[in-house]
């Protein structure tokens, strides 16, 4: 069981003076200010039920995603939720349930969780699974310190069509380690492979791709593996929208050693931007590598079929030199919801949702080219999200579809300087004809 230790003044000096910092605030410096509150002013002398009406209107001022048409993706996605996973979820003894270190008392858990890796697997084509992780960027990030332990080289190569918020989850994560990020830019909405060509070398430790990308587009996955053929210790990084994989090759067809990515999309609502569910998969010579931990399935003393915690990489279970990662538990009530959407949808299913998402995108693209003042930026293949862009000013156009009830997009600006006037528009099974149309028409209308 972990605990928390108290320290006293003098020891917390003593502990500010090693890291070189004044106080504590500066541990927060890297946030940005204009995010950074410090006090939250609701008032003074304020009874418990004053106190709990304000924050009801301030709570109030939120508009549930159910009174919009919603185009927003990005790696978080609308999908459809059948009713049997709330149902599922909210069984007591899974939602209560705590790590299942005792497997005689936890084999339920166990068991979902084996059910989950498994399904993983059967996506992908890898051969080995963990249990879980926090979200897809935490997700890409172990794969990339995996890398690094494995061949001890420093550079990844990383294109700017992945993530850009897993591309800031994995600067995070690599702050104090000698791994350098070497960002490659982007050609038509997929990575630059004359970029890539030149920066690989004998130090690559890894490349990292997303597939289908941020874009939507689908990257020359096949060509990037010839690449890497010539580079044998470095180790091939895909991150990819699991849905996709019910229509497309999984990433073991084309030589990848490592899959990633986000699951939110099986089961977990959007919930404000979490919790979601990171999935990690990889070759099995890597399981010893494998951040978190992995279950088993094998037979008690009487034949019976069981489930146990098999690996376990953390510093409380291992010799702390052998762990290989900080991370110690898993969103398991998340990857339940994944397990209970994937069989409730079953083979099928999932291929008709992903049908329905790539269908619609195509739709949106017919019906946005024949408009003058707005076009689709990029020629590639997409999976189920475009990014366009317009003659008028973006932000007028963001907020005219959000006054029709209409969440029109993600505007690119911020990551992206160079599509200031673009926006990232995303489909689900959910956008009926009837919803695109409707987003057309005001376009038209501007």
């Amino acid at each position: 069981m972990g605990g928390y230790i108290t320290h006293s003044e003098e020891d917390r000096n003593q502990i500010l003076k090693l890291l070189g910092i004044q106080n504590v605030e500066e541990l927060f410096n890297f946030i940005p200010r204009k995010v950074l509150k410090t006090k939250i002013e609701l008032g003074e002398n304020l009874s418990e039920k004053q106190i709990k009406d304000k924050l009801t209107n301030i709570a109030n001022l939120n508009k549930p995603v159910s009174e919009f048409s919603t185009f927003l993706g990005g790696g978080a996605y609308n999908h459809y939720i059948p009713s049997v996973v709330g149902y599922v979820t909210s069984i007591s003894q899974f939602y209560t349930a705590y790590t299942p270190y005792q497997a005689e008392i936890s084999q339920g858990t166990l068991q979902y969780i084996f059910e989950f890796q498994s399904l993983m697997c059967r996506l992908t084509g890898m051969d080995i699974a963990n249990a879980s992780m926090y979200d897809g960027g935490s997700s890409l990030a172990e794969a990339i310190l995996l890398a690094k332990r494995v061949n001890n080289k420093k550079k990844v190569l990383m294109p700017r069509t992945v993530n850009p918020q897993f591309r800031q989850i994995a600067a995070t994560y690599i702050t104090g380690t000698d791994i350098e990020i070497v960002e490659i830019d982007y050609k038509d909405g997929i990575a630059d492979m004359d970029c890539l060509s030149k920066n690989i070398d004998r130090d690559t430790s890894s490349v990292v791709l997303q597939n289908p990308n941020f874009f939507g587009c689908f990257e020359d996955v096949y060509r990037i593996r010839e690449l890497l053929d010539s580079y044998p210790d470095c180790l091939y990084i895909i991150c990819a929208n699991p849905l996709s994989l019910a229509l497309i090759k999984p990433p073991s067809e084309y030589g990848a050693d490592i899959a990633v990515g986000d699951a939110q999309c099986f089961g977990n609502p959007l919930s404000f931007g979490g919790p979601y569910l990171g999935y990690f998969t990889a070759r099995q010579k890597y399981l010893r590598q494998i951040p978190g931990r992995i279950v088993g399935k094998t037979v008690d003393k009487s034949g019976n079929e069981a489930y146990v915690l098999t690996f376990q990489t953390r510093e409380q279970h291992i010799r702390k030199s052998k762990a290989t990662s900080n991370i110690c538990s898993n969103h398991s009530l998340n990857a339940l919801a994944a397990v209970a959407y994937l069989s409730i949808l079953g083979e099928k299913g999932l291929k008709d949702t992903a049908s329905s998402c790539i269908q619609k995108a195509n739709y949106f693209r017919e019906q946005i080219s024949e408009l003058n003042k707005f076009k689709v930026n990029f020629k590639n293949r997409f999976f189920n999200e475009i990014v366009i862009s317009s003659d008028y000013d973006i932000f007028e156009v963001l907020k005219n579809l959000y006054k029709n009830r209409i969440l029109g997009g993600i505007q690119l600006g911020e990551y992206y300087p160079e599509l200031k006037n673009s926006i990232l528009v995303s489909f689900t099974e959910k956008n009926s004809k009837e919803d695109i149309d409707k987003y057309i028409s005001i376009l038209k209308n501007i």
